[in-house]
């Protein structure tokens, strides 16, 4: 699932998604939290959610949808920020005649406010009429640090998701998860087990390919048989398995299903 990198969210995440299959989610949503929060990744995920057409209310992060989304070139999807002060009357009016133009895509607009509790006071007053008389498949999505700094009349037409802190994995994360994975294969962990594990660490596009970028390195490491790497096999296995993740990651670049793709990797480093 694209939300596993919001840790420690998934109570609001599985609603976010339930929400969306059911199709029950409002016009208006805010995505509430602190200055520290990534709030503009999670809008991205929302935005997936609603667009995708292979995953819908998760998003698969595979599809033309949601690599458009990633590469913030998705016709369908808005964004108003305004400077560093304020986001201004003008922005959201200028915002309002692109959603009343028809989808391009889909049958969706998603438009994205960033600061939105900085919005002007004519500004709220300005988007307050899109939210009473929403356009049919928009939505809006609204981050803000501090929901107290918006009208009380927006705030009761949306809904109102509050996101705590979460941490993003770093790169040494992926490495452990990796080493630990390349040590399960290496040991000759029965193949539904480390079928478990993969697919939990690489539950979509972007975290497959993070994942096969470590198990690269790790593998490099033990046939170079490097401090720190797992127990090195016989050099043809290594390189065997490299050349497998390689296949891999070119297949999930061209558009290849994860799942099929993944599960013909482990199946050519058990060979």
């Amino acid at each position: 699932m694209i939300w596993s990198d919001v840790s420690g969210n998934e109570r609001i995440t599985q609603r976010i998604a339930a929400t969306i299959k059911r199709g029950r989610l409002p016009h208006g949503c805010i995505i509430e939290g602190a200055s520290c929060v990534d709030k503009t990744l999670i809008a991205k995920r929302f935005a997936k959610a609603l667009l995708c057409g292979d995953r819908p209310g998760i998003g698969c992060d595979a599809c033309a949808v949601c690599q458009k989304i990633n590469r913030d070139a998705h016709e369908d999807v808005l964004c108003a920020e305004g400077d560093e002060n304020s986001v201004k009357d003008e922005e959201i009016e200028a915002l309002q005649e692109k959603l009343k133009r028809k989808p391009f895509a889909g049958e969706r607009n998603i438009a994205i406010i960033k600061n939105a509790d900085g919005m002007t006071r004519r500004a709220q007053n300005r988007l307050l009429k899109t939210l009473e008389e929403p356009i049919p498949g928009t939505v809006l999505l609204l981050l803000s640090e501090n929901v107290e700094n918006l009208e009380k009349t927006i705030l009761s037409r949306c809904a109102v998701y509050r996101f705590a802190p979460f941490r993003v994995p770093t790169h040494e994360d992926w490495m452990e998860e990796a080493e630990a994975l390349a040590q399960m294969l290496l040991d000759g962990a029965p193949f539904y087990q480390a079928k478990i594990k993969m697919t939990a660490l690489a539950d979509d596009k972007e975290n497959a390919c993070k994942l096969l970028d470590a198990m690269e390195t790790v593998y490099g490491n033990a046939l170079r048989k490097k401090d720190g790497s797992p127990e090195a096999g016989a050099p043809m296995r290594l390189k065997q398995a490299i050349l497998a993740i390689e296949e891999a990651r070119r297949d999930l670049r061209r558009g290849g299903p994860m799942g099929y793709t993944l599960k013909n990797l482990l199946l050519a480093m058990e060979g």
